[in-house]
């Protein structure tokens, strides 16, 4: 299966090196998210605006973007570039705003462990965006593998980690706070569902608009954050009164934006040159990251039920992109 099929391609050739080990990354830090995000709670909450983070986040890769194309890293098309072309751009950016902010507000209503396994059912909404508006059609085959990712979630969600003074899996601020149970309220588990649908819609827009247009996927990108920007600068300031831009921010803060930042854009690279369900593969996949640095840097003990999830994930694998 080749890397434009969606498929994890072999290491025989140095750009399909470059492409394993993109994916990699992307999924070391999918799964170093909801840690990160945990690392920066104080007194059990997330100190900044959340649209602070968000609004810095789709800024820094705009500049990324912006000094890509300024340093020829990524060529600028000839002659006077396509504007009218930016133009649908605009609903990505209001789909990933809605998404992104979800997010960071997803954490008042639930623990960062439950948000990064339940978030896992924006598999299912992708697969189903997938087939209805690019009109691919999933093989029995690829359909269970499918359904094994969200199996795989489940398993984690019964106990993947557990805090050593809790009978209870613990999530990762656990260390930060004290013990807190898994929980989520009503208007969360909403919330989650929303932002399930939003998230499958817009990686399956954005793979279609990308992969019709031929245009560098800088100058794609430049288009998106720079309404991505504008529209999270204006949910900034109509957000009412409260902590300033940089207000609450840590040393941690900054690594989460950094590090979803640098994401976005390599997520990019992923709809542009492979599919939306290659990404689903990449979140799945960080579930195993996650527990590894939860276990690493917030004392949580991994469980059966994580090395089941993990063996299920790696199956799911194997029938998706394994030989026919």
């Amino acid at each position: 299966m080749s890397v434009e099929d969606g498929g994890v391609p072999g290491l025989g050739h140095p750009r399909q090196a470059r492409w394993t080990l993109m994916l990699l990354v992307s999924t070391a830090m999918y799964g170093a998210h909801a840690p990160l995000l945990a690392l920066c709670h104080v007194d059990g909450r997330v100190p900044f605006r959340p649209s602070s983070a968000v609004l810095l986040t789709e800024l820094t890769k705009l500049l990324l973007c912006a000094f890509s194309l300024l340093v020829g890293w990524q060529a600028w098309p000839q002659g006077t570039p396509p504007w009218r072309q930016a133009a649908p751009f605009a609903l990505s950016a209001l789909l990933y705003g809605a998404s992104n902010n979800l997010v960071i507000y997803l954490q008042r209503y639930m623990d960062p462990s439950t948000y990064q396994v339940l978030s896992n059912l924006k598999i299912g909404s992708t697969a189903l965006f997938y087939c209805l508006c690019l009109r691919h059609r999933l093989s029995a085959r690829q359909g269970l593998a499918l359904l094994l990712l969200m199996a795989a979630g489940a398993c984690y969600a019964a106990g993947g980690l557990q805090d050593p003074g809790n009978t209870l899996p613990g999530p990762p601020s656990a260390a930060a706070v004290g013990p807190m149970p898994l929980h989520i309220s009503p208007l969360g588990l909403l919330l989650l569902i929303l932002y399930c649908l939003i998230s499958g819609l817009s990686s399956v827009y954005t793979e279609l608009l990308m992969k019709r247009q031929r245009l560098p996927l800088a100058l794609q990108n430049l288009f998106l954050y720079t309404f991505g920007v504008l529209l999270n600068l204006g949910l900034h300031a109509g957000g009412g009164p409260g902590p300033g831009l940089l207000e609450g921010f840590s040393g941690w803060a900054a690594l989460v934006v950094l590090s979803q930042a640098l994401n976005g854009l390599l997520m990019s690279a992923v709809m542009k040159h492979g599919s939306s369900i290659t990404r689903l593969f990449v979140v799945s996949c960080s579930l195993v990251v996650n527990a590894v640095l939860s276990a690493a840097l917030l004392q949580l003990q991994l469980t059966a039920a994580f090395f089941l999830a993990t063996l299920l994930i790696g199956l799911a694998v194997r029938l998706y992109y394994g030989s026919r």
